[in-house]
């Protein structure tokens, strides 16, 4: 299952310059992950500083 991002998000991008796949990218208000690219390799959730990162 997929990494999702909550509302947490402080939208700081540490989250997507880890991403290996390039699957962060920043939305409206806060970064989102596409589902589609995620590999789940959690390398995001463990970067985020909000532990805003988890598995959907």
């Amino acid at each position: 299952m997929a990494y999702v991002i909550s509302d947490a998000c402080l939208s700081c991008g540490s989250c997507a310059g880890e991403c290996p796949v390039g699957a962060i990218s920043e939305g409206e208000g806060q970064f989102v992950i596409d589902a589609d690219a995620c590999i789940e390799c959690g390398t995001c959730a463990a970067v985020c500083p909000a532990s805003a990162i988890s598995q959907g």
